[in-house]
């Protein structure tokens, strides 16, 4: 793999690395700002779900900068959004100016999730894009825990520490946006939306200098062919792109109803239910920090050597084994195995749904369409989120909590069952040739083959 290729990856990943900051920041800030403006239960609510409800527009508008002004631009404004969010946020004057301040930053995270894994797909190698692309997640993760180390960092310095904590994301949106500008456009952007031949060539030799020229036009005449195939019944919601619509779909909606954001967001509660009391908030903040991150690694390495579909079949069963033990310990009272089960279940999600997410969204729709498929499977992801985190509580509070796990044990046999007779495994095919497996149509280099072979056969008939 070329080093710029994985410079390119990395700076684009790097989005995914201010979406766990700016996601888990307000954690440490939240409280003073309830305190300072007086905040009734409900409008407090409201200011830390702010940056959620942008992040679900976020991800339904993402595909239209993404396709109209290319991938590039989309993902420097990215960065602007988030800078714009952190000063706001830093220097608001009352909940009004918060809330607006934390909305823009929710929309460059919707943003995010349908731009960068997409860009990172489009200019990876097959053989390496799943890594590549799954540092989108790799970054979420890490920037998660880096969000808490600086609110730790950051809590003691004075009456305005809260301040600090929320402006400090203003230092790494700066650098990612810089690093935007050395980026290159996508080839099948600038090929299959712009209609410009030359640029897209020169960025595919900059992918692979060491193929020669015709090779270079061979590919961009597919990226081409491709791009036009169907074009007059091309709509987005036709029964052609039926299976990618019901993967990205599904993959987005298991993703959530594996019940992670919920222990993600209500740990202490779990942790609480089990008699841990004041340790819950560490075990959270550090111990299934690092858990996600160090699993997610490994989820990385995996990716690209095991496939899509096995990750995700290892992530089902450890979902099923952990949720249903933690179901089962809340039923029988053996709260000392809750912790373990929570931990292993956390890793289960890292290896499986949580590295392949992004990635297979990212592959599984025609370049044509490829930003509005990013978008679906996005915002499918970002309203059961907010879903799940809005009636959670009420769910542990009208259920015994051995149910609610049972729910999500049920959820996760449901999504065994999908892999095993849906998903396909898409690792180390080209992008193309992905389509022509999942919307049924052939390959242009096929079809011309054909089409010549027929002509001869014709022409040899009548002589």
């Amino acid at each position: 793999m070329k080093p710029r290729i994985f410079y390119w990856s990395i700076t684009s990943a790097l989005a995914g690395f201010l979406f766990g900051f700016d996601t888990v920041v307000i954690s440490g800030a939240e409280q003073t700002i309830q305190s300072l403006w007086h905040l009734s239960p409900g409008i407090h609510g409201l200011a830390m779900a702010s940056a959620l409800y942008g992040t679900v527009i976020g991800s339904v508008i993402g595909s239209w900068p993404t396709d109209r002004f290319g991938r590039k631009p989309t993902l420097t404004v990215i960065g602007i959004l988030y800078i714009l969010s952190a000063i706001g946020c830093a220097y608001s004057w009352d909940v009004t100016s918060f809330i607006v301040a934390r909305f823009v930053g929710g929309l460059g995270i919707g943003i995010s999730t349908v731009a960068a894994p997409l860009y990172i797909s489009e200019i990876a190698p097959p053989a390496y894009r799943g890594r590549l692309a799954g540092m989108f997640q790799f970054n979420i993760v890490f920037g998660i825990i880096i969000a808490f180390l600086s609110n730790f960092l950051l809590k003691d310095i004075g009456a305005n520490a809260w301040r600090w904590m929320l402006g400090v994301a203003a230092f790494p949106s700066i650098l990612y946006t810089l690093m935007c500008f050395g980026l290159p456009e996508s080839p099948r952007w600038l090929l299959g939306r712009k209609q410009d031949r030359e640029a897209g060539i020169k960025v595919l030799q900059l992918i692979q200098p060491e193929a020669s020229r015709t090779q270079i036009e061979a590919e961009a005449q597919e990226i081409l062919a491709i791009s036009h195939e169907r074009v007059e019944a091309g709509g987005f919601w036709t029964a052609r792109l039926r299976v990618p619509i019901l993967l990205a779909f599904l993959v987005a909606f298991f993703n959530q109803l594996s019940g992670i954001n919920a222990i993600l967001y209500f740990a202490p509660r779990i942790f609480e239910m089990t008699g841990l009391g004041t340790k819950a908030a560490l075990l959270q903040s550090v111990g299934i920090g690092v858990t996600n991150l160090v699993f997610t690694f490994v989820g990385l390495w995996l990716i690209d050597r095991l496939g899509r579909r096995t990750l995700l079949y290892i992530g089902s069963f450890g979902y099923i084994l952990s949720l249903g033990l933690t179901s089962w310990a809340f039923f029988m009272k053996h709260f000392s195995i809750v912790p373990p089960c929570i931990f292993a279940f956390i890793a289960a999600h890292a290896i499986g749904q949580g590295t392949v997410i992004w990635v297979l969204i990212s592959e599984i729709f025609p370049n044509r369409h490829r930003a509005s498929g990013q978008a679906l499977g996005s915002f499918t992801h970002w309203i059961f989120a907010a879903l799940l985190t809005t009636f959670f509580p009420k769910m542990v509070a009208s259920l015994a909590p051995g149910y609610v796990f049972l729910f999500f044990w049920v959820m996760m046999v449901l999504q065994l069952l999908w892999v095993r007779f849906m998903v396909p495994e898409t690792k180390g095919v080209p992008l193309e040739e992905m389509e022509h497996r999942l919307t049924g149509t052939r390959s242009p280099v096929a079809v011309n083959a054909a089409q010549s072979s027929s002509q001869s056969a014709s022409a040899g008939r009548s002589a």
